[in-house]
Formats: structure tokens, sequence, C-alpha cells
């Protein structure tokens, strides 16, 4: 099955779109062109990574544009096969004294809602919390996000540069209210931190779900602490390689991860960037890291499970599993 758990808003802006947005914004074209502009051409550091992301800000400076945005990101999963789709993205990023944080969730969840009905895909929106904002903000967005539960919004994160902002603590209470409000809880770690910054994200925070995660495969008390504890972990194998976290996609710890016992599901971060979709990742998986049929299976068992879905829709999509209606 498709099923993404680890999708970026901001890296799946049509490069068409951000044409058509930046005109009516009154915003530059860059040189070379929005696709260039939005396309990373080589791998990088997480910080130069997430300025490439960064590119498409301008674009979110009108709610319409953000209800696009996120309606056209919802119809091109559906397009590509996709079961299941979860799209995480920073409102505080693209708020201002015009647009409340309240506000620019809803045009996003508007824009997936509208697309969920149109294609009959199921789409949830994460909302996260930035590592670079102060806690008075985040605070802000977690209040926002925690008013719009099960209206649009699932889940709640920590994004952000790890590399400039390790520490967790200073997060902690956004996390205590957006899990007061039933929202699910996933936290960018261990990506460009140490292994450990995987545990304080479950232990302080209370993440059910680690993004990335890539260097826990470093440490063999964390990587057998994970698969005890029964976190799940969001792997991104292609956008690992290009934000510095791994040599080689071939490299990638997934395999590792696997055969320790990890619970592992799958996501294409942002695949305009990269140029990587989930399907592609999938590939990865089985034609790069060697997966076994009984890998993938257990994969798509667990992303059904982690996902932060309704009642209805994880049954629908569980008897899709079993019935093999699912994407290959």
């Amino acid at each position: 099955m498709l099923v993404d758990l680890h999708s970026h808003l901001e890296g799946r802006v049509r490069p068409e779109t951000a044409e058509d947005l930046a005109r009516a914004a009154g915003v530059a074209v860059p040189v070379g062109g929005w696709a260039a502009a939005l396309r990373l051409d080589a791998p990088t550091d997480l910080t130069g990574y997430l300025v490439k992301v960064a590119a498409s800000y301008p674009l979110f400076q009108r709610l319409d544009a953000i209800e696009r945005i996120a309606r056209e990101a919802v119809e091109d999963a559906a397009a590509a096969g996709f079961d299941y789709l979860e799209l995480r993205f920073g409102p505080a990023t693209h708020a201002d004294a015009e647009r409340t944080l309240a506000e620019v969730i809803r045009a996003a969840a508007a824009g997936m809602r509208t697309a969920s009905r149109a294609t009959g895909m199921p789409s949830g929106l994460v909302v996260a919390a930035l590592r670079h904002h102060d806690e008075e903000l985040n605070l802000a967005v977690a209040r926002a996000a925690a008013a719009l539960a099960g209206d649009g919004v699932v889940g709640f994160d920590l994004a952000g540069d790890e590399l400039l902002f390790p520490r967790v603590e200073p997060y902690r209470e956004a996390f205590r209210l957006a899990s007061a409000a039933g929202l699910g809880l996933t936290c960018h770690a261990a990506e460009a931190a140490g292994a450990s910054a995987a545990r304080e994200a479950v232990e302080l925070l209370g993440a059910t779900r680690i993004g990335h995660g890539a260097h826990i495969a470093d440490d063999p008390e964390t990587l057998a602490w994970a698969a005890d504890s029964g976190v799940v972990v969001e792997v991104c194998p292609t956008s690992n390689h290009y934000t510095g976290a791994i040599a080689a996609v071939s490299e990638h710890p997934a395999p590792v991860m696997c055969d320790a016992g990890v619970r592992l599901v799958l996501g294409d971060d942002n695949p305009v960037q990269t140029g990587a979709d989930l399907a592609h990742e999938r590939r990865v998986l089985t034609e790069v890291l060697g997966w076994t049929p009984d890998a993938l299976a257990a994969l798509d068992r667990d992303s059904i499970d982690a996902a932060f879905l309704t009642d209805g829709e994880r049954h629908e999509l569980l008897a899709r599993l079993a019935g093999g209606t699912g994407s290959p």
C-alpha cells in the first residue's frame, strides 16, 4: 500500500502553481525559474536542505493560495495511487497580522478536505511547531491545532533545524496541549542529532512516532530501546541522503532497524525538492535496501496502525489491505 506518513506541504508545491501564485502575489521569478528554485541539485546538510524548502514560503501569502496548494497536494497523491496521505506544515511561518494561525490551518485543512472528497483518498493534517520559534509562539500553534482537532487536524509535530536547535524540553507544554486535545504526536528527531534525541522526544514530549530517526541505528542501546518501546520510525531514505544524514541511499539504516524489530513506516518528506515520491521510496526499500515481501507486509500493517486515522478510515484501509486492493 502507499500510506505516506511523513510529507511536508511546503515540499509538495507544483512548479506551475508556484509560477501562478508568484505572479498573483508579485513575487519575482527566481533565476532559472521555479522548478529549479524548488529542486535540490545535490545532497547538502539539513540547514541547506531547509533553505531550499523555504524557497516556497513566499507562495503561502494568501489563504486561498494555501488552500490551493493543500488541495493539489492531495490530488497529486491520489493520482499517484496513494491510499492515505498525512501532510504536515508549520503554520506560524505563514501567519501574520493579516492571517491568524487558525485561519492558516483552516485553509490547509479545507483544501485537503475538498480533494479527499473529490478523490476518495483520505488525508489528515499534522500541525508542526518549529524549533527556531520561541516557546510562546509554539504554544500558540499548539492551541490553534488543538482547537481544530477533529476538524481536519489529526496530529502535532516538532520540525525545523535539529542541527541548530537540538533541545526538545522547550516544547513540552505545546505537546501536552496537543495530546490533551487527542492529537497524534510525532517529532522530527535523530535526523541530524544523535540517537538519544529520539528517546528524548518519546520520553519528554510523548511522541509515539519519530520523524526520520536515521541515527537511532548508530547506538545499540537506543536501537534496542526503540524496538522494545514500540515507537514507530518514519523513514525517508532519499531525503536523508539529501540532508546528509546518510552518505548514500544504499547506506540507509532501515534494514538494521527492521532486523532489530523497530516498527517502520514510510514517507517522502519533500518530494518536489528531492524528486522522490512515495512510490520511489518504496522501490528504494526493495531494489536498493533488499526488503522482502514479508518486511513490506509488516510496513503496510504498521503504517495503518500508526496513522492518525479515524476508526472508520483505519477499518477501511485494513479491509483494503486484507483484500489486496491497495496500491502495490
